[in-house]
């Protein structure tokens, strides 16, 4: 994506996890890093 996250891309990930959304997800990792770690 060519830039460094800000707050609300790490915020809504959290918010999900936080919420009865996610109450079903077990031992999964989530990574809102934009495809940086994809693009080395």
């Amino acid at each position: 994506m060519h830039r460094f996250g800000d707050a609300d891309d790490i915020a809504w990930p959290a918010v999900y996890l936080a919420s009865d959304e996610a109450k079903f997800m077990t031992g999964q990792v989530l990574s809102p890093n934009g495809g940086f770690v994809m693009s080395q």
